[in-house]
């Protein structure tokens, strides 16, 4: 089983990279909030992978965190429906934080407007997930290992979703919001507050 990769960028796509570690190169599938966080062409990083074995293929899974490795993990192990491919587009979607709050406010039409998702996906998603959200993440929440994709270090949960919070009293959907404060995060790194989060996201 490969835990993880460590070499340098030699491809990306906003769904794709390939890693080159050691004059080998690995293809990643990758959800959107990971290629968000991966450096440029050539420049080093790491990345948190899954293998996927099926009985005609196999892939591997990269992320940029831990947690966002461990939610993909949860969603296609506990969520009967949810393959490797919907999972992904998940989480190229909503971020993890984002995802657990929705999870646990039991909103369904924020969940499914992810792609892959129907309204009754989504009210089983939340159905099996609701009592777990709160698990995943506790001892590794955002973490991300040095060297990992981009140099942007975890911003504490609930400054993220306070920021996603106010965007939204502004008119933002929840989708958009979240997209617009992740990208602040990736800027300000773990010391930005919710208003700082909020005046980036907004300019």
């Amino acid at each position: 089983m490969i835990a993880y990769l460590q070499g340098k960028v030699a491809d990306a796509t906003p769904i794709s990279a390939i890693i080159d570690v050691n004059g080998v190169g690995y293809f990643l599938t990758v959800p959107v909030t990971t290629a968000e966080k991966l450096p440029g062409i050539g420049q080093e990083t790491k990345v948190w992978t899954v293998a996927v074995y099926r009985e005609d293929s196999a892939a591997l899974y990269g992320f940029a965190s831990t947690d966002e490795r461990d939610f993909f993990r949860l969603l296609m192990e506990k969520v009967s429906g949810i393959g490797p491919k919907t999972a992904i587009s998940i989480l190229s979607k909503l971020s993890v934080p984002m995802l657990r709050q929705t999870i646990a406010n039991g909103d369904v039409g924020v969940l499914s407007k992810c792609p892959g998702i129907g309204k009754k996906t989504a009210e089983r998603l939340i159905v099996e997930l609701k009592d777990k959200v709160g698990m995943i993440g506790s001892a590794t929440a955002g973490s991300s290992a040095p060297g990992n994709a981009s140099n942007e270090a975890p911003v504490a949960s609930s400054n993220i979703m306070d920021a996603v919070a106010a965007l939204m009293a502004l008119g933002y959907k929840a989708d958009a919001a979240d997209k617009s404060v992740r990208k602040a995060a990736g800027k300000l790194g773990d010391d930005a507050s919710t208003e700082e989060l909020i005046r980036a996201a907004l300019s």
